[in-house]
Order: structure tokens, then C-alpha cells, then sequence
């Protein structure tokens, strides 16, 4: 999907996305996502593919949706939503083939805190704020405890490498940090026209969603590729070639997918790595030494012993 960017969306380009397309900061990707989204943790093999093809030739930013408000009304049988949201995850998990968690404890109730705590990393460097977002992914898809308020979130990445956990809890409880998600929130319900409906064989295309108010957001996930004079959308659950197409088409050159890592240097770089995430990202004999596996419901997920010396799933 494409277009010349409408005032609306280059309304929100900053101002380093003025350049020439040639310059690494003048095409931004938007990732719109939330921690706590099936389908955007089953994207995570590809992502992460992506984000090595472009490692240095694109401003990548994440934007945290709220998928799980916290003015929703509450369930009334807390019970069968969370029996019905089992088999939903299920559903997704079988496209995906992401691991779900073995039991999961309820329905998220509340994605604000884990999107602060995921913001707050950001300042902390990418690397950090990467296994930040990821620990609180894998509390619901792997834990079945989803880190929905802001103890949870906190606790889900203690013994992150290299994490100030101080300063990581007063920075999630910062006006600035609201702030930003409360943009990402505001920003995520202002959609591209192109995916008020969406095409395609994939099972999770990507239109819109409706709100409450009456307006759309952009499903979760949605990739948005952009320069000051045009944009490419890819929403749903796509193939790696759908990005790397829509990245191609607005200039920062072939998103080529990155030669395989051995097993061992990929835990050494992801830390922790779905059978798919290994499949699309490795090759080699697969587990590497020191591997440390952790059974769940679909497939296992793998930890360097280092992050398995404090994930809240190691054994």
C-alpha cells in the first residue's frame, strides 16, 4: 500500500525525515505495536530480521498502541474472557507458530503499564530497550502472567544486562514518558486511509480497527515506512518480503535479509529465541553449548545462560 504522504501524517515526521532518502534519518519505519499483542509477538522473527537488513539505514521508532485500555469496561466473567482469550492466543499461535504460555492466568487487563515501562527503557540505549520490550512480551506469550500493571512490568525485567532499574521505575512514572504514550496512543488512532480495509492471503491482514469513539487505529502490527514526500503501509501479519518490498519502494536501498547468524553468536546477540526466531535467523546445529530451554505449550523458547540467570522463566 502507498501514497504521497497526506498533511495528516507528515504532520508527524521529524524534522530529520526532510533529507534526501540517501540519508539514513530522512526514512523513518514506524513499528505500531503493543507488548501485550499475540500478533505482534508472533511477528517478532521477521522484525528482527528487518531491523538487521536496516541497522543503520533507517530511523526505526516504535509506537505503543494500547491495545488493552484502561478505561475498558471491565469483564464480567473474568473466567470465561479469560477461557475465550486462550483460545484466541491458540488460534494466533497456530499461524505464528509463537510459543503461548502453558496456562495463562487471565485476559491482560491493562497494556498502559508495560508501554510506559518499554518507553522508559528507550533513553537506556537500543539494545536495552530491545530486551526490555521483549521480557514484557514474553511475561503473557511464555509466563501466561501478563505484566499489566506496574509492578508486573518492573519485575518482568529485573536482571536485564546493563538496566538501571532505578531509573527505569522513575522514568515510567514520569509526566514525559505519559506523555510519549499518550502520543503513540493519539498517533496510532490517526491511520493512513490505505488500511481502513486490507487485501491478502495472510490470516491476520491488518485493517483498521474501530474504536469506541467511532474512529479506526491501525492494527496490531503495523509497519509504516516513510519520507517527507511518500509513504509505504504493510498492516497485519506479513512475510518478510511484503517489508523488505515496501522499504525498497521508498528508497533506503534492497532490504536484503541478513546472512544467518551461527546459533551460538545469534543467543549471544537476541539472548533469547523462538524455534521460528531460529529457523529464519540461525544455521547450524542447533542448540548451541549453554542453551537453556524453556518448555511452554507451542515449542520451546531458548536463553543464553546469562539471561536465563534471571528471566522469571528460566527453570
Amino acid at each position: 500500500m502507498s501514497a504521497s504522504v497526506p498533511a495528516s501524517v507528515r504532520a508527524w515526521l521529524p524534522a530529520s525525515a526532510a533529507g534526501p532518502a540517501s540519508d539514513p534519518a530522512s526514512v523513518e519505519v514506524v513499528e505500531y505495536t503493543d507488548p501485550l499483542c499475540p500478533w505482534a509477538w508472533g511477528s517478532e522473527p521477521v522484525f528482527r530480521a528487518l531491523r538487521a537488513a536496516l541497522a543503520g539505514r533507517v530511523r526505526w521508532r516504535r509506537a505503543y498502541a494500547i491495545l488493552f485500555d484502561h478505561d475498558d469496561d471491565p469483564p464480567p466473567d473474568p473466567a470465561a474472557e479469560t477461557a475465550w482469550y486462550t483460545r484466541y492466543v491458540e488460534e494466533i499461535s497456530s499461524h505464528t507458530r509463537a510459543p503461548r504460555a502453558v496456562r495463562l492466568s487471565r485476559m491482560p487487563a491493562d497494556s498502559w503499564p508495560a508501554s510506559l515501562v518499554a518507553k522508559a527503557a528507550e533513553p537506556q540505549g537500543p539494545e536495552v530497550a530491545e530486551r526490555v520490550l521483549r521480557r514484557l512480551r514474553e511475561s503473557v506469550f511464555v509466563l501466561g502472567e501478563p505484566a499489566d500493571t506496574t509492578e508486573l512490568a518492573l519485575a518482568a525485567v529485573r536482571g536485564v544486562p546493563d538496566l538501571d532499574p532505578r531509573r527505569l521505575a522513575v522514568d515510567a512514572a514520569s509526566g514525559a514518558v505519559l506523555e510519549q504514550v499518550r502520543a503513540d496512543r493519539l498517533e496510532a488512532r490517526r491511520p493512513v486511509a490505505d488500511v481502513l480495509s486490507a487485501r491478502g492471503g495472510s490470516p491476520h491482514p491488518g485493517a483498521a480497527k474501530e474504536t469506541a469513539e467511532g474512529g479506526h487505529r491501525y492494527a496490531l502490527p503495523t509497519l509504516l515506512v516513510r519520507t517527507a514526500g511518500e509513504y509505504r503501509v504493510v498492516p497485519g501479519w506479513r512475510p518478510y518480503e511484503a517489508y523488505a518490498a515496501a522499504v525498497e519502494e521508498v528508497g533506503p536501498g534492497p532490504a536484503v535479509a541478513p546472512a544467518p547468524l551461527t546459533p551460538a553468536d545469534a543467543l549471544e546477540r537476541y539472548r533469547s529465541l523462538t524455534d521460528p526466531e531460529r529457523a529464519l535467523l540461525t544455521e547450524g546445529h542447533w542448540p548451541p553449548p549453554g542453551a537453556v530451554r524453556v518448555d511452554t505449550a507451542n515449542g520451546p523458547l531458548w536463553l543464553h545462560p546469562d539471561e536465563a540467570a534471571t528471566h522469571p522463566a528460566a527453570p
